[in-house]
Parts: structure tokens; sequence; C-alpha cells
């Protein structure tokens, strides 16, 4: 894993020399252990990259990598996990090699590729990855721009008549703009809905209308005279028809029967893990204990017995119905027989540390969960470990969540005339928020009365429509206008074909947006943050395709999630940590709002704050904040979102929270 940025401008009116150092010095903890830049100033065009030496420790992996023409040159941040393969038939064609890295395959597929029309597509579809890089064909005058397929490593960029700029983290991004205006003073009002409705942004926004994401499976294309529209190399399988709507190429001609999706989803996981340890340092592993990352690390250790294995302990305050993972932790790692670290973590050192992570993140993700990849990735570097292994996407490609259990408990309910469906939500909603059973009744029937597809996406919803536009300021409600924070997900959900099942329907959705957009984003920055990599076995492509393939009830029976898995794993792991309880980061963010945060929460939600900002209303947040006191609302999760996004605004809009600098390695 590495750093990476560039630009393609118009003009030479630009100081390159300062910005290019202030890339480096945002960038280095990507990247420690090289750096490097290529500029070509006939063509205004620049490339840099930090790097984090995983494959190929030698010299011969420095980049930015040049074609022994020198007219292709590559910067790229990931891990091809089939390399050798695609080097393999490379070789075959006749291609020499002078290192063993990935970068070098990958700089050779495309010289093989890019005459062919469409070879930049077939080329990248080729890719079993994590990734996203940037490369300057000098031949064709043009800078390619690419993601991977699930969006695991992030690509900001901004353009603009100036050219376009790019690069892995927003903070690095920001020397490469303009200085001639400020371009993070124009916020984007619907990214910011956004953050508040879902507590993350679905698609390709930023807290600012200047800088966008390029997405999961696109690619874009850069010259001097146009920036095309970004391209898409790579569908979910939720596109394709589903074998049991009929037979398609490279899939089954029929479902699966039970005994094959158990005996599969093992065989393919196995091989994903077996592919994601390639590696010339040590790899490691989160284990929380829970099922996802017990698999992982189940079968990680048939390649390599001693696997380092990592899980953190909170202590302090702890809320009611989350579950303490260290138990189950301890179990996994002695029923395995690997050696298992504990960081432990205070809840109060935790919530001093909120502010950083925010800087750390780039973008105003109101969620706790990020401490723990920080602070596992930070001890596993000081042990000399640069690659772990997690279990994220178990959740999102075989059920899990506790929206999925909802969805399936629907056809109790949803038969029932909309105006009852309301009223039940009412009824619910009013219930005392302060306990978890009460908490969990509200959520269930939230959006109770809306149809189809809206309640499908409602299920990511914090908040409810008319109480969140309650807290803005007219002025933001005008800059908001029609706009809907659902929108994008909606958009997404309308090409599906029409017949998929709701339960495929919400994964979809979790691939896409919550994995992409939420969870992929905070581990991405937070374990880069200490110059560590995160691999995800779970989103090997060739796992994503056969999972599609399972047919739902084989996903979630009934209240039982991630079924096929829970059997699958039956044989290697023990029975209670396969059907232990749900349970997700244990931060204690209830008990925080009104004990270890409120004096952040009375700073930053200030009248005075809230006031200059001019985003939300100083009113209606004290009353929020009475009201989830109260427990007549559970607003926790709404109350951390407005704090991030004023500490977002302070970090890189005002440049005044010099104390909330982002973490260092």
């Amino acid at each position: 894993m590495c750093g990476i940025a560039g630009y393609l401008f118009t003009s030479n009116n630009f100081p390159l020399a300062t910005a290019l150092s202030s890339v480096k010095t945002n960038l280095v903890h990507r990247g420690p252990d090289d750096f490097g830049v290529f500029q070509d100033n006939a063509h205004r065009v620049g490339l840099v990259h930090t790097r984090l030496s995983i494959l190929d420790l030698s010299p011969l992996g420095h980049q930015p990598m040049t074609s022994e023409d020198g007219r292709v040159v590559l910067v790229f941040n990931g891990e091809i996990y089939n390399f050798r393969e695609l080097r393999t038939a490379l070789e075959a064609q006749g291609y020499s090699f002078r290192g063993h890295s990935d970068t070098e395959v990958l700089l050779n597929l495309y010289l093989s590729q890019r005459k062919s029309g469409d070879g930049v597509k077939v080329m990248l579809r080729r890719l079993n990855g994590i990734f996203a890089f940037a490369l300057w064909d000098a031949d064709h005058e043009s800078l390619l721009l690419v993601r991977d397929a699930l969006g695991v490593k992030p690509l900001y960029y901004s353009a603009s008549k100036e050219g376009l700029a790019f690069a892995s983290e927003f903070k690095a991004l920001l020397p490469l703009l303009p200085t001639d205006r400020n371009p993070l003073g124009n916020l984007d009002a619907a990214a910011i809905d956004r953050y508040l409705s879902f507590l993350w942004c679905p698609g390709a926004g930023t807290p600012t209308q200047s800088i966008r994401q390029l997405g999961p499976g696109e690619g874009i294309w850069v010259n001097k005279d146009e920036i095309a529209t970004p391209f898409t190399w790579y569908r979910l399988p939720a596109f394709h028809p589903h074998p049991w709507e009929g037979k398609t190429i490279h899939r089954s001609p029929a479902p699966l029967t039970a005994r094959q999706a158990i005996h599969r989803t093992e065989q393919y996981l196995r091989q994903a893990v077996h592919r994601q340890m390639v590696a010339d340092v040590p790899v490691g592993a989160f284990l929380s204990g829970g099922l996802d990352s017990s698999s992982i690390v189940t079968f990680a250790r048939e390649h390599n017995p001693n696997l380092q294995c990592f899980t953190i302990e909170v202590t302090g305050a702890r809320e009611e119905g989350i579950t303490d993972d260290l138990p189950y932790a301890r179990q996994v790692a002695e029923h395995l027989n690997v050696p298992l670290e504990v960081v432990q973590i205070n809840a109060a050192r935790m919530a001093e540390d909120l502010p950083a992570m925010v800087a750390q993140l780039d973008e105003p993700l109101a969620d706790p969960a990020p401490l723990n990849v920080l602070y596992i990735s930070r001890l596993a570097r000081e042990q000399g470990i640069k690659v772990l292994l997690s279990g994220a996407g178990g959740d999102d490609l075989f059920t899990g969540y506790r929206r999925h259990q909802a969805l399936m408990i629907e056809r109790y309910w949803a038969w029932l005339p909309r105006s009852v469906r309301a009223q039940l939500e009412r009824l619910t909603s009013g219930l005392d928020q302060r306990r978890s059973l009460t908490r969990r009744l509200g959520k269930l029937f939230q959006g109770a009365a809306l149809e189809g597809d809206a309640r499908l996406v409602n299920y990511f919803r914090w908040v409810d429509r008319k109480d969140l536009i309650a807290l803005y300021t007219p002025d933001f409600r005008a800059a908001l206008g029609d706009s809907q924070a659902e929108e994008p997900m909606l958009d997404f959900l309308a090409e599906l074909p029409p017949n998929t099942h709701p339960i495929e329907r919400l994964l979809a959705l979790e691939q896409r947006f919550f994995l992409t957009d939420h969870n992929l984003t905070y581990t991405d920055k937070m374990s880069m943050a200490v110059g560590v990599e995160v691999r995800v076995p779970f989103l090997d492509l060739d796992l994503v395709e056969f999972a599609s393939q399972i047919p739902p009830q084989y996903k979630q029976r009934g209240r039982q999630g991630k079924w096929v898995l829970k059997k699958a794993m039956e044989p290697y792991l023990p029975r209670d940590v396969i059907y232990r309880p749900k349970s997700g980061f244990g931060a204690p963010l209830r008990n925080w709002m009104r004990h270890e945060l409120r004096e952040l929460l009375a700073d930053v939600l200030s009248e005075q704050s809230l006031k200059h900002r001019g985003l939300f209303d100083s009113s209606a947040v004290q009353q929020l904040i009475n009201d989830n006191d109260q427990g007549t609302i559970d607003a926790s999760y709404t109350l951390l979102s407005l704090i991030c996004i004023e500490l977002w605004c302070r970090q890189f809009v005002d440049q005044t929270e010099s104390k909330y600098k982002s973490f260092q390695p």
C-alpha cells in the first residue's frame, strides 16, 4: 500500500515545487519507506508516490515506475493478488521484467492492451486486487485514473478549468488546488445532508463541491483538452441475472443446493485468504471473536500457523446491549492456537481521540469504530507487522446486520394498510430511547409507511427526514433545495433487475454504498495513518461473484443471518463462537454524550459556533440535546454527526484547529 497524488494542468501558472513538497508531507504516513516524483513540464503533468514496501522490497519496486522507453509512467497504491499468473502470461508474450513487484506487472499489462479499442477495460477486468492508480501515457498525452472494483482503496480528485488533480487522501489533494480561490469554502449542501442522514455520504460527494471521489469500479481519462466522464469497468454481480433466473455464462446452470452452497463457500473463502497471504513482510490479522474475523484467521493459519492476531479491549463504562468481544477472541485464539495481542483502551481516551479521528478520515464520518482500526494497526506496526487481514465484507456478502433480519420480519406486518403502518411507526418512535430493546423497536418500524425501494434505503437512515430538516437554518435549506439524501441509492436500485429478491437488493446497497463509503473508507484511512495495509479476503472478486449465486434463503434464514457461512465454518470453530450474539464496536457513545464528550459538545455545538457556521439552527440543536438527555429520542449519533461536521469545517475550511491534527505513525 502506498500514497499517490498528481496533476495534469492546462497552464504553468502554479508553484509546483512547493505544492509537491506539501503533498509528500500529507502522504508520508501512507508510505514511509520511499518517495518518488515524476514531472513532465512540457505536458504539465506530475505524479507523486510514497511507498509502503510490501512486495519486492528492493529499489526495483520504486515508483513512479516507467516503461523502458520512458513513455508510460505509473503510480500504484494497492495489491494485485493474481500478479504472478498475469506475469507468467505476459512473459509468454515476450514481455520482460526487471523486478518482482505487482506494479511492474500492471505496467506491462497496460502496454500489452493499450492499442486495442477496449483494451483498458479488458485489462482491468483481469485484475484481482485492491488498488487505485494513475498512469501517464505520453504517446496519447493522456492521464488515466482507476479505482478497484469494490472501492477498497480511495481516490479523490478535483477538476476545474486549470485541469485535474488527484490524491489518495483529501488532505494530500489540497496543496494541488489553485490558490486564487478557497475551494473548501464552497460546501456541498447535499453531501452534508447525506452525512447527517446516514452518518456517511453515499456516492461520489465530499463536504465540498470542489472535490469528488472516483467510484468503485470506475476509471477516468484526462488530457489537456478534456476531462472525460468516468467510465465503469466493473459492476456488482447483482446486475447480472441470477442462476435461479436462468442460465448465464460462467454461472451455475441451476440454483445451488444447500450442500453445494456450504461446501463452495468454504472453498472460495479459503482460496481468497490464501491468495492474500502473499507478501515479502510479516502478515497479521484482526481477531474480534466474531464469525468473520475468526473465519479469516482459520484459513490464514493454514498458511502461517504462527499468525499474529490482534484484538481490542475497551475498559470503563459499557453500554446496554453491547456484547464484550474479548472473551470470544481469546477463545478463538486458544482454539486455533494462534498468538493474540490485546490493545487495552479506556473509553475516555477514545472520546479524546475523536477530533483527531475526523482530521485523519478527511470526511465527517460519525462513527467511533475507526478508532478500533487505528489502535490495533498502531500496535501491529510497533511489532513490525505491515499487513493485517480483516473480516470486513462478510456481512455485506452473506447478511448479518440487524436490518437484514428486520427485512425478513417485514412479511409479518408489511401487508397492513399504510395508515396502520404509519401509526405503528408513531407508537414505537415514542418509546423510551434509553433502553436498547425499545430503541431497536423504534428503529425496526422507522419508515414502516414507506413502500418498496424507499423502505429499503430507509434502513440506513439514522434520523427522520422532517426532524433533520428542522435542524437546518433557512439558508442551508435554500442551498439544499429539493435534493434528497436517498437519491444515489434509489438511482442505483432502479437499475437492478426488477425481480431481484429484496435481500439481494439490500446486499447490493451494502456492497456499493455502506461498504465502500463507510467501512472501507475508515479502514483504509485509519490503518494507513500508521503505515499498515489492511486486506479484505471477503472481497476477493471470485468470492463476491460466487456469493451472488447463493440463493437468498441460504444467507438470511428467518432470524438467522449468514446461515451458509456459519454452516461452512462449523467444522473449524466452536459453536458458541459461530452462533454468538451479533455485536458492533462497543464504544459507549450514548454515555459519552452525557459525560466524556460533554465539554466538546458544548464547545462545538454552542450557539456562537453554530451561528458562525450558518448550517444548523442553534435553538433546534439545543432542543435535540435536551431531548436526547431525557431519553425521549435517541439522538447520540445525530449529535456526533453534527460534532464531526463542525470539526471537519474547523480543520479543513477554517484551518484553525491545529490541536486536532491527524494521527501520525
